[in-house]
């Protein structure tokens, strides 16, 4: 069944429209991008597992995988005694298969990102913490939950290593601009921070893709181009503008369809990258990657340089 739903709006590029999977706990309406949702299951027992995090559950296997579960409702405070009608939501993000505990499973909606907001920056604390938009949905509030922070906090060593950039060695300093694009305030930190460690120093980040295509349009046309933005990084899911809808207004105008471009997901499949390759993106990495992200960046940006010196 999940199949299906997922075909609408995998089979269509830069639209800028997202299928949410709405859910409850507690009463509360959250919501999870289609995309990441690979089934939907009545909950089974679940063996503990010693010194997890305490939002852990334990495993299970369902078929002939073993899975982690995430107690969902007790990560988000709302301690509740386990009902054997809860659903298990069996994700695949960042290459990993994760079962995220649920009360009940609403409908899917398909909306523009256009009608999701990021959380007002003076709420702190709560679910908004970890909120990385609030979408209305058929007159209803529903919180997006931003799955890749809660399992970078979970386990942090499946997230974005520094090690990985410190692997590479000494480099020279590039003062190169950079433009990424990235919705998320924890991956984004880490994102500039492994960046600068790699002496890319020259870093412009925007927290969403309509910001940053907003940026480009406002660069003075009788500029050289490269002197202010030598390659843009995005991220798939993001409030107002995904990536897949910024690669497609880049590669689609005359004046900057040449500066490389770099999908960085969580979300890239077969599936997906077929939709980005459609839309001109010239590379695709999955995260958390973010050694070979450093490597692909050098490599564009020596290609892009011999390209313009002819």
């Amino acid at each position: 069944m999940m199949e299906e739903n997922k075909q609408g709006i995998l089979l269509e590029s830069g639209t800028n429209e997202i299928e949410i999977m709405k859910f409850t706990i507690g009463g509360n309406l959250f919501g999870i991008n289609v995309a990441k949702v690979r089934e939907i299951m009545i909950s089974e027992p679940v063996k503990p597992m010693p010194h997890a995090h305490p939002a852990v559950e334990g495993i299970f296997k369902p078929r002939d995988a073993v899975l982690t579960v995430v107690d969902l409702p007790k990560y988000l405070g709302e301690e509740s005694p386990k009902d054997p009608k809860d659903i298990f939501i069996i994700t695949n993000f960042n290459k990993m298969f994760i079962a995220f505990r649920v009360h009940t499973v609403d409908r899917i909606s398909r909306i523009s990102w256009t009608d999701i907001q990021k959380p007002d920056k003076t709420v702190s604390g709560g679910t908004e913490s970890v909120a990385t938009g609030i979408a209305q949905c058929e007159g209803e509030l529903v919180t997006i939950l931003d799955f890749e922070r809660i399992v970078a906090e979970i386990a942090p060593e499946t997230s974005i290593q520094m090690s990985e950039v410190e692997s590479l060695g000494p480099r020279d300093r590039n003062d190169r601009p950079i433009w990424v694009a990235e919705d998320s305030v924890l991956l984004s930190k880490m994102i500039a921070d492994s960046l600068r460690k790699a002496n890319y120093v020259n870093l412009h980040m925007f927290p969403n893709g309509q910001e940053l295509w907003d940026a480009l349009c406002a660069l003075p046309t009788d500029d050289v181009l490269e002197r202010d933005v030598a390659l843009i990084i995005t991220d798939i899911e993001m409030p107002q503008m995904d990536g897949h809808r910024l690669t497609k207004l880049v590669k689609d105008h005359s004046r900057f369809k040449s500066v490389p471009l770099i999908i960085f997901s969580s979300l890239i499949s077969e599936e997906m990258r077929r939709k980005g390759r459609d839309l001109g993106a010239d590379e695709q990495l999955t995260k958390p990657e973010i050694g070979h992200l450093v490597d692909v960046m050098d490599q564009l940006l020596e290609r892009f340089d011999r390209q313009h010196a002819k």
